[in-house]
């Protein structure tokens, strides 16, 4: 059995600083204003980022990885589709359908939704149920099957969650109700060709909205997650938030996480404002420190505003193995 040495379900992280809290929030609503003002000075670059990227662009990001502890001619296809934040005019869900025709012509082997369902910028006309997202998710195809997390919007977005400090959240019960497995700090072993694996996932770590300007309790609890581990096949774990990437050990081979959309707006390889801890160090990308590897999707939606700029919309496709 493995266990991890950590386990936070705390307001600060371990170091101390916030993740996405409110400070970091209203400096990217300041960014965004500032960034708005600069391409009102152009009508096409105004379109472009405004409404042509985040609302018709898509691109298929691929990654190709050999990840450590990985067995020896296992292949996987994994498809993760992260933050699509539903809401009209920019991600209706007849565009949620669409990717997911996209995905499913991947022919990937697992799906990954890694969180953050709805909109909640003030921008949306039209709000789409968490219901029908997961209704529409259903049509997902992957023989190894269709797994979620828990996204930070998903659980401020449920008022009730939020009072009584513990889940099942909202969007957890209606992918449950129809079918999709969440996985909320717990773990389970697959097989591709009768190779074992482990895919594991953690709720998130800025959960709970305590009052407090940039303080959040976390329902993340790693050691708990990785506790229902038995043996040593590899590990892919899903966090919504890749500040959790710090406490991950060398014994996951892959940790897959969304939350930073890139930035939304990337220039020259460099995001202004991510919604991190460790800013461009975990913007997007795959990542690797110490030989651990992470891979951070840019995401669908957005965030604040409705603006994307040099960071289209991302199905991310990673070949394993």
């Amino acid at each position: 059995m493995f266990r991890s040495t950590d386990s936070h379900d705390t307001a600060a992280r371990p170091d101390g600083r916030d993740i996405g809290g409110s400070k970091d929030r209203l400096t990217r609503r300041g960014f965004f204003r500032w960034f708005g003002d600069l391409m009102l000075a152009g009508a096409a670059p105004t379109g472009y980022a405004f409404a042509i990227e985040p609302g018709f662009r898509l691109r298929i990001q691929r990654h190709a990885i050999i990840p450590p502890n990985w067995t020896k001619g296992l292949k996987l296809k994994v498809v993760c589709l992260a933050d699509p934040h539903l809401g009209e005019p920019y991600m209706p869900l007849s565009r949620w359908e669409k990717i997911i025709r996209i995905a499913n012509d991947l022919k990937p082997d697992l799906v990954l939704l890694l969180g953050d369902y709805t909109a909640s910028h003030r921008f949306v006309t039209r709000h789409v149920p968490v219901e029908d997202i997961a209704r529409a998710s259903t049509r997902l195809e992957a023989p190894l099957g269709v797994y979620t997390i828990n996204g930070n919007h998903d659980w401020w977005s449920d008022e009730e969650a939020q009072r009584r400090g513990f889940g099942p959240i909202a969007s957890q019960e209606a992918f449950e109700n129809n079918g999709i497995r969440a996985l909320v700090n717990e773990a389970e072993r697959l097989e591709k060709d009768g190779v074992p694996f482990w895919l594991s996932g953690t709720d998130s770590l800025v959960a709970i909205k305590t009052g407090r300007p940039g303080v959040y309790n976390g329902r993340d609890d790693l050691t708990a997650t990785l506790s229902g581990i038995t043996d040593d096949a590899p590990v892919i774990h899903m966090a919504h938030e890749p500040d959790l990437f710090m406490n991950i050990p060398k014994r996951v081979s892959l940790t897959v996480s969304g939350h930073t959309h890139g930035g939304q707006v990337r220039l020259f390889g460099y995001s202004p404002m991510v919604p991190s801890s460790y800013g461009n160090r975990f913007a997007w990308g795959h990542i690797i420190e110490d030989g651990r590897h992470l891979v951070v999707s840019g995401g669908l939606g957005c965030s604040i505003m409705p603006v994307r700029f040099g960071m289209p919309p991302e199905i991310t496709l990673l070949e394993l193995g």
